[in-house]
């Protein structure tokens, strides 16, 4: 038997990267899939986006460990999209068990600058709102809310973070910290019923936001052209263990811990994925 047999999980950013993986873990592990993903690009956001055929890969991998999805094109950012998205799965599946609010971008250096701003905050906080509030009518007593953070929740100053000069970069981190502040909030709201909600914390993570030369640049202002090679030697300095990245896999093991009844007293928890990345840029405090 699986560690989530029988939930329904609620996974949103679906189509690729983490939130493709998160859902095809929970699968693996038991769960029924309510996918959802915007599948078209942000125009401030420098890299592309995921598409329909990706949403549909998503689909193919899930099934094929014997598991159910309902995936639906739409934008978090638009509260009216998500509640029909999820009220089109629950249709099929019969309820919802587990939130896993993960959609993310990263507008770095998007023009016009203040719309790249706009467009991470919307999509990468309100995002996670919208994702909270259309399933909490819907949830059980014992269910479980998991949002996707960032170790830049936890910096003060970033190599992404420009306050004026990089919106995009400076919003992303800003919309990590208010999304860590409102499941915190959410948590104690919902704790009486045994609903827990919790936010895990990936440092860098292989998927293509990462892998994209917005990010190359972002890590490698000395060079007019980096590439991921010449990225790949600073991506390390970013956490203490040595290694440059996290996979998608590691961050959706936690997730599945959080997803399952092995975590029914775990709530209120920023649990950071991250190699040591808190521990290099923050000094220790009882």
């Amino acid at each position: 038997m699986g560690r989530v047999e029988g939930k329904v999980a609620f996974v949103t950013g679906a189509a690729r990267g983490q939130g493709r993986s998160h859902a095809v873990r929970l699968a693996e592990e038991g769960a029924d899939i309510i996918a959802v993903d915007m599948c078209q690009d942000v125009a401030s956001n420098k890299y592309p986006l995921a598409t329909p055929d990706d949403l549909k890969e998503t689909v193919r991998l899930v099934e094929q460990h014997g598991r159910r999805i309902v995936a639906v094109e739409a934008d978090v950012r638009e509260r009216a999209q998500l509640a029909d998205a999820l009220r089109q799965g629950i249709s099929t599946l019969g309820k919802v068990d587990v939130v896993v609010a993960n959609a993310g971008i990263m507008p770095l250096g998007g023009e016009p600058p203040l719309q790249a701003w706009t467009d991470v905050v919307d999509t990468n906080f309100l995002g996670v709102v919208n994702a909270v509030h259309v399933a909490l009518p819907h949830l059980p007593d014992g269910a479980s809310i998991i949002a996707i953070g960032s170790a830049a929740a936890f910096m003060t100053h970033t190599r992404i973070a420009e306050p004026g000069v990089n919106p995009g970069g400076v919003g992303y981190t800003y919309a990590k910290k208010a999304l860590s502040a409102f499941i915190h909030e959410v948590a104690g709201n919902v704790a009486p019923r045994m609903i827990r909600a919790n936010v895990v914390h990936p440092t860098n993570c292989n998927t293509d936001m990462l892998n994209s030369e917005p990010m190359y640049r972002a890590f490698r202002k000395d060079l007019e052209n980096p590439t991921r090679e010449d990225a790949l030697k600073a991506f390390p300095a970013q956490q203490a263990m040595p290694i440059p990245y996290v996979e998608p896999e590691d961050i959706s093991n936690a997730v599945l811990y959080l997803a399952s009844d092995e975590s029914r007293y775990v709530t209120g928890l920023q649990l950071r994925v991250d190699a040591g990345s808190y521990l290099k840029f923050h000094d220790f405090h009882v």
